[in-house]
């Protein structure tokens, strides 16, 4: 409808850092290439606001008029996956200790001990980034590991870090004759790939709003926004059609509108931590979702909670999976389609996201739909021909 114009890019400096691969990058010691994030203007210089980058720095600019800061944390989780020319029948299969049977071994050490040479190389290039890297874990799935990051009390550097860490584990990985896959569900028999999201907000003084017992109820009322948002909001957390499949009973991936304490079944979690440290942890994203529009989503879901004082439904106690588990809230949406339908239908989400970048997405997920609508699956053809 705009005539297919031009787009207009300046680098975002923090982000320019030497890289272990490219030409002549295969040593460490003497990188020969560099990589830099870029974000879209128009032609008069004024920010593209179809550029998600740009719509996160608006959500942040509305904390700092009100003197908050958001303090975030990223944690993901992505398959270390044998190279395509050793998959059988075409097939991924993970990269995992030889002999081991299941080789799932959750937080085992024998499995970070097999891939030393690679988390290293990650560790540097992170380092040669400026990425607060935190430690790297065997998770739950055979091949699954999770990689943390420290917070930032810089929202747009935080989701930064993100993008550029993909990168170089995916690069790294390929050093190493290995694919990194951040895949939201490789394998139906296994736990998929999250990006859980870690948020709190301090005030001018530096404190967590969140502390002490007047900072419990703003975060329940910041709960309440999320819970209350989340169903419309679902599309920018689960972006893919694979995504729906990681949204399983029992899988780690929420299925439902809940929050709790210290509950890893629910989708918005109140982690045990010191006072000081008091936050929420929001666990429906995918690994493979775009993080300025996850961020961007769950700080106006806070911001919608705290502005209009919500109150959150009862707290889900126990199993979130389990039926008869009292306080589980609304189920997500199932499929791409009811995703796609509530999100188009939002007014919250035109806000927090902004008229051109929630049309963006909503026409870009439509096509997506009718895309794989219009493919005929093997089994179809199976059951059906």
């Amino acid at each position: 409808s705009s005539g297919d114009l031009d787009g207009f890019f300046k680098a975002v400096p923090s982000s320019l850092a030497a890289v272990p691969w490219g030409a002549g990058g295969n040593h460490f010691d003497a990188p020969k290439s560099a990589q830099v994030l870029l974000e879209t203007y128009e032609e008069t210089g004024k920010a593209f606001m179809g550029c998600s980058r740009q719509v996160l720095a608006n959500v942040v600019k509305e904390f700092g008029a009100s003197g908050l800061t958001p303090v975030v944390a990223f944690e993901l989780e992505f398959h270390l996956l044998k190279p395509k020319d050793q998959w059988r029948d075409g097939a991924p299969e993970v990269a995992t200790i030889p002999d081991s049977g299941d080789a799932q071994f959750m937080y085992d050490l024998s499995a970070l001990a097999e891939n030393m040479g690679l988390f290293s190389d990650i560790r540097q290039a992170a380092q040669w980034a400026s990425l607060p890297l935190d430690t790297i874990v065997k998770e739950a799935a055979p091949g699954q590991f999770e990689i943390n990051l420290n917070h930032r009390d810089d929202a747009l550097r935080a989701a930064d870090d993100v993008v550029l860490l993909k990168r170089i584990v995916r690069e790294c990985a390929r050093k190493h004759d290995l694919i990194a896959s951040f895949m939201a569900k490789a394998f139906l028999d296994q736990p998929g790939n999250g990006m859980h999201v870690h948020c709190s907000l301090v005030n001018e003084d530096k404190r967590n709003i969140f502390s002490g017992d007047e900072g419990e109820v703003k975060l329940h009322h910041a709960a309440a926004g999320l819970v209350e948002t989340m169903q419309d909001a679902t599309l920018g957390f689960i972006n893919s059609r694979n995504g729906f499949r990681r949204m399983a009973p029992g899988s780690y991936a929420p299925t439902r509108t809940s929050w709790g304490e210290n509950n890893r079944s629910v989708s918005v979690r109140l982690p045990a931590a010191p006072d000081s440290a008091r936050r929420l942890e929001h666990r429906v994203s995918g690994a493979d979702a775009n993080p300025y529009v996850v961020l961007a989503l769950i700080l106006s879901g806070m911001k919608e909670g705290m502005e209009r004082s919500l109150i959150p439904p009862p707290m889900l106690e126990g199993n979130g999976y389990d039926e008869a588990t009292p306080n589980r809230g609304n189920p997500l949406p199932q499929d791409m389609r009811d995703a796609q339908r509530l999100f188009a239908e939002s007014e919250f989400c035109r806000r927090a996201l902004g008229d051109q970048l929630h049309q963006i997405i909503v026409h870009l997920k439509q096509a997506e739909i009718q895309t794989f609508d219009a493919e005929l699956t093997p089994l179809e053809k199976a059951t059906y021909v």
